[in-house]
């Protein structure tokens, strides 16, 4: 489990610090998690962290809306953060979610943030992405895509790791 939540970290390190580069003019933009516009994303990146550790406690999050967040973002996000993988170090026993759920589900909303809000993707973690890739590659099947995520997009010629995350997601990559 070190290992899991160790990039855990990193992963909510780099949402963090792509969550500090968000400005109020980026609100309005769009993402590419098509349903959410770049305040929409903001507010459930923020609340992921709480979610996961509603989850750990063997309890079921209320995923029917996100609570809003109307500035310094970073620091809310960091503060749940915190107290995510400090709950990991805490864990003793097997947790109702793994730690690369949390990962890929990080991973793949600071991607789409990043891109909303042309934060250079080149500065994200791509050890955080492999981590999430293989987790959905080993778990998201057609049949449980669901709502949240659409078929595989196409994945161009020499995509780097969170490329591909964000194609396996069903976003769209160029």
């Amino acid at each position: 489990m070190g290992d899991e939540v160790t990039v855990l970290s990193h992963a909510i390190d780099q949402a963090g610090d792509v969550l500090d580069h968000v400005h109020a003019d980026h609100l309005d933009r769009g993402t590419p998690c098509a349903d959410w516009t770049v305040a929409g994303l903001v507010d459930h990146l923020v609340a992921a962290p709480g979610r996961f550790l509603t989850m750990m406690r063997g309890e079921e999050p209320d995923w029917s809306s996100d609570p809003h967040v109307a500035e310094s973002w970073g620091p809310a996000f960091r503060a749940h953060g915190d107290d995510l993988v400090h709950a990991w170090h805490q864990h003793e026993r097997d947790a109702p979610v793994p730690a690369d759920w949390q990962i890929a589900e990080l991973a793949v909303h600071t991607w789409d943030l990043a891109m909303a809000i042309d934060f250079p993707p080149d500065r994200l973690d791509p050890e955080v992405a492999e981590h999430g890739l293989a987790f959905m590659q080993a778990n998201l099947t057609a049949e449980n895509r669901g709502p949240a995520f659409a078929a595989e997009a196409p994945v161009p010629e020499g995509a780097g790791p969170y490329e591909r995350l964000a194609a396996f997601a069903g976003r769209t990559v160029a």
